[in-house]
């Protein structure tokens, strides 16, 4: 019974991972869409009164500058303009890229890389969001079995020990109540200090 429940919450997991984007770009696009309505109105009129046309011709249109883009983040200067001076400065873009890239396992950065954090008397499951300019971390700590909600930290270096697994690894982990939390311990990396919990670190 328990290897049915572990492997119907890893499944959920994964599924939600693959769901959400996809919901939430669905409702992104109708939502341009009916931004872009009143632009190819003129247009529309011209068309059959039995073809959805409105809609029709914002769907093609939002496609095109999908597929304009597409083409652009493709070029050295594309990516300089668009990735830096409109994308990033949408809510949650950076993170969320840095979260898919993760996914895919094409990341190089900090970003959501998975570690250990130390709260009040235990090492909790937690990926690193950001480093601030002081040192320390702004880390995740995800809930219990959904690893998409949780609770954010703000915590010293010393306290925050990455493993060197994958993310998929150690989104598995959360998202089965723990198990395998023993081979994130096993793969802690060295803090800054060179100590780690339960082996003289200071407290």
């Amino acid at each position: 019974m328990s290897r049915f429940v572990e492997s119907l919450t890893s499944a959920l997991g994964a599924g939600i991972l693959v769901v959400a984007p996809v919901y939430l770009g669905v409702l992104l696009l109708l939502k341009i869409m009916q931004s872009l309505a009143f632009v190819v109105q003129p247009l529309a009129r011209l068309l059959p009164d039995w073809l959805p046309a409105e809609r029709l011709l914002s769907l093609l249109l939002v496609l095109l500058v999908c597929l304009v883009v597409g083409y652009l983040v493709r070029t050295r200067a594309g990516q300089a303009l668009l990735g830096h001076t409109v994308f990033e400065k949408l809510p949650g873009y950076t993170l969320f890229r840095s979260l898919t890239l993760r996914i895919a396992g094409k990341a190089d950065d900090v970003t959501w890389k998975p570690a250990l954090a130390e709260i009040e008397e235990a090492l909790v499951p937690a990926f690193i969001i950001e480093e601030l300019s002081d040192g320390r971390y702004t880390v995740f700590v995800p809930s219990v079995p959904t690893p998409l909600a949780g609770a954010v930290y703000v915590l010293t270096r010393e306290r925050v020990h990455p493993v060197s697994v994958g993310f998929a690894q150690a989104f598995k982990t959360v998202s089965r109540w723990g198990a395998g939390a023993k081979d994130l311990v096993a793969a802690m990396e060295d803090t800054k200090s060179g100590v780690l919990p339960g082996k003289g670190a200071a407290p």
